[in-house]
C-alpha cells in the first residue's frame, strides 16, 4: 500500500511538472488523455468491476459535455458549478435508464444501452433550438476558477488534473470498500451473490449511477477543454471507443484504463498523421490484443513480472550449484 501511495504522489508530481519541460502540443494532448483517462475510469465501474458490458457509455459523456456547454452559456462560467450541475445531471439521467437497464444482464444490458445512447443522440441531433442539432454548440465562454481565466492551457491542465486526482482517489476508495467487493462478487457469481442475501439489483443500480456520474464529470471537462461540442460525443463509436480503451488497458483495474486511453489517444495522434485509414489500423490492433492480451496491458505486465520472479530463483540455483561444483572440483 505504501509503495502504490509513492507511486501515485510521484506521478501526481511529474504531472505537475509537465508544462516547464514539453510544448503546448504535448500539453493539450496530456489533458485529452486525461479527460478520456476519466471517462474510461467510469465504464470500468461497469465493465471492469460489476461485470456489465454497456455499449452506451456516452450517453452520459454527452449529457455532462451539453450540460456544461448550456450552463455556462446561460448561467455561468465558474468552472466548479459547471462540474458539480453536470455531474447531478448526468447522475439523475443515470438513475433514470439504469431503472431499466439493470433488470437486465449480458447481450441484453448491453443492447438496451445501446438503444438508450441512440435516443439521445437522436434527441440532441434534431433539438436544434436547445443543442444545436448537427452543427453542435460552439462559442463557449471561458471557464473561470473563482477569478482565474482556465482560457490559458496551462491553468485548464492543471484544473484538468486536479479533476483527474480526485476521481481516481474517490473511485480506489469504492472498488477496495467493502461495495466495490460485492461489486467483484456480482462480477464473479452473482446467483451466488443472491444466495447470500445481497440485493444484487440494488448494487448494480448504485454502480449504474455511480458510472454515470463519472462519465459526466468527463463529458463536461471536455467541453470545456474543446469549447465546442457535438453529437458525435453522443453516438454509439464514443461508446465503442471507451470501451477498447477499457479492454486494452486492462478491465478490473484502476491504472488499466487510465493505460488504455493513454495508448489509444496516442496511436491514434501518431497514426492519424500518416493514413487516411487509422480507424482501420486501430481495428487491427485491438483485434490482436483481445486474441494475445485478452487481460491488456496490465495483465500483460503481470504475467511478464511472474515469469521474471519464477525465472530468477532457478538462475540463482543454477549459479550456486555451479560454484559449489567449482569447489568441489
Amino acid at each position: 500500500m505504501k509503495k502504490q501511495i509513492f507511486i501515485g504522489m510521484a506521478a501526481v508530481i511529474l504531472f505537475i511538472a509537465v508544462p516547464f519541460v514539453f510544448s503546448l502540443f504535448y500539453l493539450n494532448l496530456l489533458a485529452e488523455i486525461l479527460i478520456l483517462a476519466i471517462f474510461a475510469l467510469s465504464l470500468n465501474v461497469l465493465v471492469g468491476y460489476t461485470g456489465l458490458v454497456s455499449l452506451g457509455h456516452a450517453a452520459f459523456f454527452g449529457i455532462g459535455a451539453y450540460a456544461s456547454a448550456l450552463l455556462a452559456k446561460e448561467w455561468s462560467p465558474q468552472f466548479l458549478l459547471i462540474i458539480l450541475a453536470s455531474v447531478l445531471i448526468a447522475a439523475a439521467a443515470a438513475a433514470v435508464i439504469g431503472l431499466f437497464c439493470v433488470k437486465t444482464s449480458g447481450f441484453y444490458f448491453l443492447m438496451l444501452t445501446l438503444a438508450f445512447s441512440q435516443m439521445i443522440y437522436s434527441f440532441v441531433h434534431q433539438s436544434t433550438t436547445i443543442t444545436g442539432g448537427s452543427n453542435g454548440l460552439s462559442g463557449l465562454p471561458s471557464p473561470l476558477l473563482g477569478s482565474v481565466d482556465l482560457s490559458n492551457p496551462v491553468f485548464l491542465y492543471y484544473a484538468i488534473l486536479l479533476v483527474f486526482v480526485i476521481v481516481y482517489i474517490v473511485l480506489s476508495l469504492i472498488v477496495q470498500s467493502p461495495f466495490g467487493h460485492v461489486l467483484i462478487g456480482i462480477r464473479e457469481n452473482e446467483m451466488r451473490m443472491k444466495a447470500m442475501g445481497y440485493n444484487t439489483a440494488l448494487y448494480k443500480y448504485i454502480a449504474f449511477m455511480i458510472a454515470g456520474a463519472i462519465g459526466g464529470v468527463s463529458g463536461a471537462l471536455y467541453a470545456n477543454f474543446n469549447g465546442f461540442v457535438s453529437p458525435n460525443d453522443v453516438y454509439w463509436t464514443m461508446s465503442g471507443s471507451v470501451l477498447i480503451m477499457v479492454l486494452i488497458g486492462g478491465a478490473g483495474t484502476m491504472i488499466g484504463p487510465v493505460l488504455g486511453a493513454a495508448f489509444i489517444v496516442v496511436l491514434e495522434t501518431i497514426v492519424s498523421s500518416y493514413t487516411t485509414v487509422w480507424t482501420m489500423i486501430i481495428g487491427i490492433i485491438f483485434i490482436l490484443f483481445v486474441v494475445f492480451m485478452p487481460k491488456g496491458l496490465v495483465g500483460f505486465a503481470h504475467m511478464v513480472q511472474t515469469l521474471t520472479a519464477h525465472r530468477l530463483p532457478v538462475s540463482q540455483k543454477g549459479a550456486k550449484t555451479l560454484v559449489n561444483n567449482e569447489a568441489n572440483q
